[in-house]
């Protein structure tokens, strides 16, 4: 069995959710990777992001960019994050052209339990590499 970034075997989204929903300052898996002391496949980096790809795949091409900033949900950035909210989609569109998604790709940002959200450390999924269906839940 192969195990995601939660730790929890993937398989069902929802129920990883429910078992990761925000507990407190406690470290994330993205916080481990940022500081090293969990290792990453790393695509690229900057002062503001790290890309990443994601150690249980749902596309042929699957990777994570997160901030540094440690934001936990997208619901919860607030307007001075404008400008990182910005970089960050620009960095998966380049990171998307650099790993050949010349021909499309999906950007997925997962928010609270109802949303699926397995770890509460803002990340966008950018997948592609194959045809993808719609609708996606």
């Amino acid at each position: 069995q192969v195990r995601g970034a939660t730790g929890v075997t993937d398989g069902n989204e929802v129920a990883k959710a429910q078992q990761t929903a925000p507990r407190g300052a406690a470290p994330t898996i993205f916080s481990r990777i940022l500081d090293r002391s969990l290792p990453a496949d790393i695509l690229y980096e900057d002062q503001q992001c790290l890309v990443f790809r994601d150690v249980a795949p749902q596309a042929p091409v699957h990777f994570l960019v997160i901030p540094k900033k440690p934001i936990p949900r997208i619901s919860q950035a607030e307007e001075e994050d404008q400008q990182l909210l910005g970089h960050l989609l620009l960095v998966a569109k380049k990171t998307a052209k650099a790993e050949g998604l010349g021909d499309g790709y999906r950007l997925v940002i997962n928010d609270g339990k109802l949303g699926a959200q397995s770890v509460y450390h803002l990340h966008i999924h950018v997948l592609g590499g194959r045809q993808l269906q719609w609708p996606p839940g």
